[in-house]
C-alpha cells in the first residue's frame, strides 16, 4: 500500500529563488510535498505598484488552477510583498479569496510572519529588507498591525526580485547585522526573492537570536495548514522545537 504524501502548494512570482523550497523539503526529510507553481509576473520591479500588480487575485486564481495538478492539501502565496502591500486586512481577504475559489486551506508569506512570531513569543523585531524604502515601510505597517513592533529597519533598495535572488551568503550577515538591536527579538528577512534557506543556522548562531525569513516561514506555515508540527535540522529555531498549532 502506496502512503501519500502530504502536499503545500507553493504559488511562488516568476523565478528568483525558488529552489529555496526542494532544499527545505530536503531538510524535511522529504515527509512532505513543496512543488513550487510560478504565477504570472508582468514586472519584478520592487515598487509598491508593481508588487501590488504581482498579487492581484486573477493572478493567484491562475496559479491555484495550475496547481491542482500536484494535488494539493494546502495553498501557500509564498510573496510577502505582493501580500503585505495590500494592508493586513487585505491579505487576509487575498488569501480567502483563493481558499474559497478552491475548497483548500491558503495562507501567505505576510501572515506567516505575523504567526511564526505570536508562536515564538516575539513582539519586537529588526527588520533587514531587500526592497527600497517605499515598499519597505509598507512590511513594517503591516507588522504594527499585527501587534509586533519594530524596533529597527533598513531597507537595502534592491530595485528587482531577479536582483534579489542573487544576494550571497555574505551580503545576508551583513544585512542581519545592520539592523540588529538588543531590543529586537528576532530578526526578519522578508522577500521569498531571498535565498536564505542554506543559511540560517549560521546567521542564527551569529546574531544569537531566531532570525525568520520569508521562505522559511511561507514553508512552517504551510505544515501548520495541514496540522503538521515537524522539526528540522538547519531551518532555524522556528523549526526546533515542537509547539501546539495555532491559526490565530
Amino acid at each position: 500500500m502506496t502512503t501519500r504524501t502530504p502536499t503545500v502548494a507553493l504559488l511562488y512570482p516568476g523565478h528568483a529563488a525558488e529552489d529555496d523550497y526542494p532544499l527545505a523539503e530536503s531538510a524535511l526529510g522529504g515527509v512532505v510535498a513543496l512543488p513550487v507553481v510560478i504565477t504570472d509576473v508582468e514586472s519584478d520591479d520592487h515598487t509598491v505598484e508593481a508588487m501590488r500588480a504581482v498579487g492581484a487575485g486573477t493572478r493567484l486564481l491562475d496559479g491555484a488552477r495550475a496547481a491542482r495538478r500536484h494535488d494539493p492539501d494546502a495553498l501557500m502565496w509564498a510573496c510577502t510583498s505582493g501580500s503585505f502591500l495590500y494592508g493586513w486586512q487585505g491579505a487576509h481577504e487575498q488569501v480567502t479569496a483563493v481558499s474559497e475559489a478552491t475548497g483548500l486551506p491558503v495562507s501567505s508569506t505576510s501572515l506567516a510572519f505575523a504567526t511564526a512570531c505570536r508562536s515564538l513569543d516575539i513582539t519586537s523585531v529588526a527588520i533587514a529588507a531587500t526592497y527600497p524604502a517605499p515598499v519597505a515601510d509598507g512590511f513594517s505597517t503591516f507588522l504594527g498591525d499585527a501587534g509586533i513592533s519594530v524596533v529597527s529597519a533598513a531597507a537595502h533598495d534592491i530595485g528587482t526580485a531577479t536582483e534579489a535572488g542573487t544576494v550571497d551568503g555574505d551580503n545576508l550577515f551583513e544585512m542581519v547585522r545592520s539592523v540588529d538591536s538588543a531590543d529586537a527579538q528576532a530578526i526578519l528577512l522578508p522577500d521569498t526573492a531571498l535565498h536564505t534557506i542554506g543559511w540560517i543556522a549560521d546567521l542564527e548562531a551569529a546574531a544569537g537570536k531566531p532570525i525568520l525569513t520569508a521562505n522559511q516561514v511561507t514553508i512552517w506555515q504551510g505544515l501548520q495548514l495541514l496540522g503538521l508540527d515537524l522539526t528540522a535540522d538547519g531551518l532555524g529555531r522556528l523549526f526546533s522545537i515542537r509547539r501546539a498549532i495555532s491559526h490565530r
